[in-house]
């Protein structure tokens, strides 16, 4: 068999550029939170004898991110990822906290409106990844982000 190393093949649907991925213990009670407290639809799953998740994708929205259970003994050691997860409305931000919290998540940071414009709510999974949730709820120029950002307490 011949590969032509020049040929351009598409990425699969929702593989961006950059495509996030972790591994981490417990990869399963991960799956079932992204698809409770996200929607997440199963793209590819590949498991080992036992069912452990050697490599899992899941679809969010329009986006996919990668994962499987940390091996250490296989040289893949748990690293955990910190995701942005955009949603469409302040509103949404605050139901899918609420969600992502009675699916089973550490809340980290309560929804709150930020000094940049959005509103968002940071949760910690059951396989320690950290998910904020987030969307645009002010348009801003930069100038007005500066402004306001000179203005916090630190």
């Amino acid at each position: 068999m011949t590969i032509d190393m020049n040929k351009k093949l598409p990425r699969p649907a929702g593989h961006h550029t950059i495509t996030p991925g972790f591994a981490v213990p417990g990869a399963a009670k991960v799956l079932d939170f992204i698809q409770k407290a996200f929607g997440g639809e199963v793209v590819d799953r590949y498991d080992m004898p036992g069912g452990v998740i050697a490599h899992c994708e899941v679809r969010v929205g329009d986006s996919v991110v990668m994962f499987g259970e940390a091996m250490p003994d296989q040289g893949h050691a748990a690293m955990p990822a910190s995701l942005s997860l955009y949603l469409d409305s302040g509103n949404a931000v605050d139901a899918t906290y609420k969600k992502a919290v009675a699916a089973g998540a550490t809340s980290v940071m309560e929804p709150a409106n930020q000094f940049y414009g959005y509103r968002s709510a940071t949760v910690r999974d059951p396989g320690g990844n950290k998910w904020t949730l987030c969307a645009i709820v002010e348009e801003l120029t930069k100038a007005e982000i500066e402004q306001r950002m000179a203005s916090q307490k630190h």
